[in-house]
Formats: C-alpha cells, structure tokens, sequence
C-alpha cells in the first residue's frame, strides 16, 4: 500500500477556512460488525434482527443514506427492509447445501451506508436442523470370506453419509448381534465415523455356508435418525492369509493444476498364500463426494494418480482410505493423506463497493471519496494483498475492514488547475511471481465560487462628442472568471453614485450581460464636462464574488475616441 508522508506549510489567508474545517471534519468511515445466528429452513420474511437497532442507528438515517446490502457471500439469502430497520430471510437456507460438512456454517456481507459513508459487516451463522437421515451409499454389502480367516481379521464397512453437521450428523454404528462378528467403530480426524466387523468366532461354511446381518447407523439428533443396510457374507473354502499393507497411513503431496496422470503415491500390501489366494487387488472405500472423480488407483499396481480438476482453494487436504483384497475375499486397509501445494493461479479481485464523482474542490483532506474490496483465491502468502495507487496524485489508499480500503484525498484541491483525476488502483498478490491487477477510477472535481471576476484593464476613460443621440454605446468593459458554470457567470452593473446631485443612472447604463454603457441623455458640454463613475463586475456564485473598476467620461465639442486611460 502507498504511503504518502504529508509535508505541512503556511496556507494563503483564503485557505484558512478550509483548514478550519478540516480540523473539525471526522471524516474516516464508520465501521462495524455484528453476528446473527439462525437456524436453517426458515421460512421466507423471518426476522434475521434489527439491524438499525443493533447498529444504534435510526430508520431515517437508514434511509437518507441510502442503505443497502453490497456484494457478500450468498446475499441471495437475506435482505434489508431498511423502513423498519430489519433483515430478514429472502430464500429458503440449506444449511448443507450452502456449507456442507463445514462447521460453523456462516456467510457474511457488507452494508453501506453514505452521506456520511459507513460500512458495517454482517455475519449470519447457520444453525443445523436435524433434517437428513443416515444413508448408505448401496442397498446391500457383500463380502466373500474364506472360512479359514483367523480370529482378529478385520473387513471394512462401506460409511453411511449425513449431510447434518454436530450432534445432528452420524455418530454411531450398530451391528445386530451375531455369533462369529463384533463391531469396531473409528474416527477420521475430520470427525467422521467409518467401522470394521472383526471375526472374533472362525467361520464353518459347512455348518453355515451363508450370513445375513444388518448394520444400522444412528445420529445423535432429537429425534434421532438412523438408517439401515443388509450385510451379506458368502463363505469361501480355505483362504488362509489375509493381504498386510505395509503401512498404516500412506502421506503424499500434489500440486494443485497437475495434469492428469500425475504420480502421487503408491501402496503396497503382501499376502503370504500362494496362487491366486495371494493375488491382491487395490481399490478405494467408499469415497465421498467429488473426490471419486480427483484420483484413481491402478488395482494391480496400487499407484494413485490425478484423474481431475485439484483446486488447492476448495480442498487443502484430501484423506481416502484404500483397500487391499485377495481372491479369497479376505481384505485389509489403510489410509492415505494427501496434501495439496499451492499454486499462485488467481489474481486479486477489486471491486469498488462505493464511489463519489463528482468531489468539491473544497472538501478537507482525509474526506472519503470510494471504498474498495479486494479479494484472493489464493491462501498464506499467495493471497496477502497489497494495495496502492500512484503517489503523485493527491490521494492515498488506508485499509478499514478486513480486505476492505478507503481511497481519501490527501491535499485541498484546485479545480482551476486540475478539473479530474484518473486514480488507478492497483492490487498486487505476494506470490512468487506476484500477481495483479488494476482498476481506475474517473474522479471529476466540482466548482467551488473562490475566484472573483478580474477586469481586462483598468482604469477605463472615454471622449463622449456632445449633443449625442440617447442610447448611443459608448465604451464596453470586461472582466473574465476563472470558476466554472454558474460561478463563471459575470453580470456587469453600475455603483450607486451622484452626478451633480442625479443618479449616475440617470446618464448611463449598462448592458449586465455584455458590460457596454450607453448614453441615457444627451449631453451638453457647457453643462457637464466630465462624469466619473464605478463599474462592478459580479459572479453567479453562491455567495456571489465581485470587482470593481473605474470609468471616467469626457463630454467634447465634435470629438470621439477611447483610451485606457485620460490623456
């Protein structure tokens, strides 16, 4: 980010009012936050909270400064009722379609307030209903276990899956009682439950050829919720040895973007038989979600390889348990931990949340004319942006929120000199490479009346042949206004004096639009010989600024010409 160091000097008289209000004007934005917790599947026009009230703001400044929701995370769910100072519920909320395992569940937004600006940051957390069911993925599991398979042998289950978080999600597993199988359960660092049968009785085909069991999963909601799934064991004859990998836990690394094919790492089991009892074959358990489609395992060779799109952005880390089987059917697990590196592949995104074109040229430094945001896919260094825009020009860039920038002016401004600005903002990554992008802003300076009219000469003088005809021009004045529209405005009109105890205008006039004086009598040179008077010149402006100038008039036997001044 830019940083401009401000240099202090003595201010012309005419400045010091501006200084004056600067030293009174607060003018950095307001900024607060508050959180909101709901529960999921509200109905449409339920009460989120009272925003205005929560915030200690009242509904008309609510409304004289044009509050609203700007660009956020899901703002399709909420809006701002902003004559009763609420937020309420726009669309039915999902709260596993909108976060899935992710928890807390939450989305945040901005509202913007202006006049003077204000930018407050809303947090909506989601609370979870207990409103899905355990469910496995198949109507039935199907095992094929030789009857030889030794006390202890374990056989992975296929998971059941609830898209509910927290209590409301899958907590238990139960296994009906039965003669030759327990039950185990574990846990995944990330909290799901995944569960094992061990043998702890040696199977008899001759005795039962065929076992039917069934396998419930429970979550811990209220009321609570289960789901069920038929375990079906064919008995095989003499299958001695169960295939042992040589690892418990398989870790490896990927970058994200590589290419299909890419090698990320390969498991390895054993069997001791012989023949085709010893012959293993690697497949992946169940895999949840997308990832079915990010990775594939070669069931002969057990190398694991990218099959689709990794984004480091949506998943950091991946966790797949694999499983080795002979064809005798007795298997064995592991699992494998995939990191994923990340790659500096978004540039930052800017977005201008508010901008205020046209600025008066008198506003004070530090007065706030737009708030950005800027954002980065990317994470750690790759996503720390930095922020700044050219130091020549009289503004800096100072962050508020979170990801949030105010653009202020930085010195008092002269439309005179300089009537617009193009301010480009530039939002650089700390990638290696770093990453950027820009965008610029069109600022136009308004009009501010602190340029009076300045005439062209001065002072002015004219010979006036006598006997002249009523209405004849006799000279013209002229002033120019360095101000603009209606500040720029000149009319021209004359001072109230006396001329030989009359009314000066009562022997000259003047056009107020184009300054020519004209003769209101004719004039008799033995009368009056000379006339003096003051012409001002006075601007549009609000207060309006003026000038004045001197003109003098001689009255000539048979003689007509204009100087600048009496010869």
């Amino acid at each position: 980010m830019s940083s401009v160091v401000s240099q202090w000097s003595p201010l012309p008289p005419y400045y010091c009012w501006q200084v004056l209000i600067f030293l009174l004007y607060l003018s950095n934005v307001v900024s607060g936050q508050i959180r909101y917790s709901i529960p999921e599947e509200m109905k449409k026009g339920s009460l989120i909270g009272n925003v205005a009230q929560d915030l200690g703001l009242d509904l008309k400044r609510l409304r004289a400064g044009r509050a609203r929701i700007v660009t956020g995370e899901s703002i399709q769910y909420t809006e701002l009722k902003t004559d009763k100072g609420i937020l309420v519920v726009s669309e039915r909320i999902d709260r596993e379609q909108l976060c899935g395992d992710v928890t807390p569940c939450s989305f945040s937004f901005e509202m913007i307030l202006e006049n003077p600006m204000e930018l407050h940051r809303v947090t909506v957390e989601i609370i979870d209903v207990n409103d899905h069911a355990p469910a496995f993925p198949n109507k039935g599991i199907h095992f094929e276990i030789s009857e030889s398979a030794t006390v202890g042998s374990r056989f992975l289950l296929e998971s059941a899956e609830d898209n509910d978080v927290g209590l409301n999600a899958l907590q238990n597993y139960i296994l009906n009682p039965n003669d030759n199988f327990i039950l185990k359960q574990h846990a995944n660092p990330d909290g799901s439950k995944y569960a094992e049968m061990f043998l702890q009785k040696p199977l008899d085909r001759e005795e039962h050829p065929f076992l039917s069991l069934k396998l419930i999963a429970v979550d811990g909601g209220d009321p609570q919720r289960s789901g069920t799934v038929n375990i079906e064991i064919t008995v095989l004859d003499v299958n001695d040895n169960a295939p042992v990998f040589n690892q418990s836990v398989y870790r490896a690394a990927v970058v994200e973007n590589g290419p299909k094919g890419t090698y990320i790492t390969t498991v390895n089991a054993s069997d001791a038989d012989r023949d085709t009892n010893g012959q293993i074959t690697y497949s992946f358990s169940k895999l949840k979600g997308s990832i079915a489609d990010i990775f594939v395992i070669d069931q002969n060779s057990g190398i694991i390889s990218v099959s689709g799109q990794i984004d480091f952005e949506k998943d950091k880390k991946y966790e797949v348990r694999v499983e080795a089987k002979d064809q005798g059917g007795l298997t064995d697990s592991s699992k494998v931990v995939i990191e994923v590196i990340d790659v500096n592949d978004n540039a930052p995104v800017i977005n201008v949340m508010s901008f205020s074109s046209p600025v008066s040229e008198d506003a004070p430094p530090g007065t706030t004319i737009a708030i950005i945001n800027v954002k980065d896919a990317d994470s750690e260094r790759n996503g720390q942006i930095t922020c700044s825009i050219d130091t020549n020009l009289p503004f800096k860039i100072k962050s508020s929120l979170t990801n949030y920038y105010n653009l202020i002016t930085d010195s008092i401004f002269d439309r005179e000199a300089v009537p617009e600005y193009n301010i480009t903002i530039t939002a650089t990554d700390s990638g290696s490479p770093p990453l950027s992008s820009a965008r610029t802003l069109h600022l136009r300076i308004s009009d501010v009346n602190d340029n009076a009219p300045l005439f062209d000469k001065g002072p002015y003088f004219a010979y006036v042949t006598e006997n002249n005809s009523p209405g004849m021009s006799i000279f013209t004045v002229s002033a120019r206004d360095s101000d603009w529209n209606q500040n720029a405005r000149i009319s021209y009109l004359l001072e109230d004096t006396q001329i030989s105890g009359s009314p000066v205008s009562s022997y000259i006039s003047i056009n107020s639009e184009n300054g020519v004086l004209h003769a209101v009598r004719s004039f008799d040179y033995e009368q009056i010989k000379q006339l003096k008077l003051e012409v001002k010149a006075q601007d549009g402006g609000s207060p309006p600024l003026s000038s004045n100038v001197s003109f003098g008039s001689c009255s000539c036997r048979n003689v007509f010409r204009t100087e600048q001044k009496c010869l």
